[in-house]
């Protein structure tokens, strides 16, 4: 197993959820400020990452940054002893890829551009609470072989990864991923008197209507 010393690394055995359950940790309540505030620039993401690119743009990405609730389910179910701060580790690192490749795309005067600088930097405020809130040990540890897979392939060089390797998609709907992951993995910040399961199987489902929060 290789060793990495990152402080973005990722932990936990792997195994059958049904012999181990989910690691669940709370959330730090100091993180679900600079989350919320996060939340806020998502709810306009139709306008930015729709209406203002041509119909059926998309952009090349990475296969793991098409990072969908149904992902995150399906590791649960494939890694026993999974821990919920591993999840959110990857989710960070996923999502901090996708912003990076949406400005390197848009010209300067692009009329998302600003929008989408100013997600990222809300988004480095939480990266940077979020690594604050742990002690640095945590995100000092070995990853095992099918985890340190996943962030190989996610942090590889553009020319050395297969053509089959990259997927395309449109930024909106990467931004939708990004903001429904979101409310799943740190859902206790975006608890509501009905208590959804962000996580739960009808919010990824294909056919979903709903979405988890309103968009102007």
């Amino acid at each position: 197993m290789v060793h990495l010393s990152s402080a973005w690394l990722l932990g936990g055995p792997l195994g059958l959820l049904l012999l181990v359950p989910v690691l669940m940790a709370p959330t730090p309540s100091s993180l679900c400020t600079p989350l919320k505030t996060l939340n806020d620039s998502l709810s306009h993401r139709r306008r930015y990452m729709k209406h203002n690119f041509p119909i059926n743009y998309t952009i090349r990405v990475h296969s793991e940054e098409i990072f969908k609730l149904s992902n995150i389910n399906r590791m649960r179910v494939n890694m026993a002893g999974l821990e919920e701060l591993t999840l959110q580790r990857l989710w960070f690192q996923v999502n901090q890829g996708i912003l990076k490749k949406l400005i390197r795309v848009m010209p300067y005067r692009h009329p998302s551009r600003r929008y989408t600088a100013e997600l990222e930097r809300r988004f480095r405020d939480a990266e940077g609470v979020f690594v604050q809130s742990h002690p640095s040990e945590i995100f000092q540890q070995e990853l095992p072989d099918s985890v340190q897979d996943i962030w190989d392939r996610l942090t590889e060089e553009p020319d050395k990864v297969p053509v089959s390797s990259w997927r395309y998609a449109t930024p909106k709907s990467l931004m939708d991923n990004f903001c429904h992951t979101m409310h799943c993995l740190f859902s206790q910040c975006f608890a509501t008197e009905e208590q959804h399961d962000y996580c739960g199987a009808s919010h990824w489902r294909k056919g979903r209507k709903r979405p988890l929060k309103p968009e102007s």
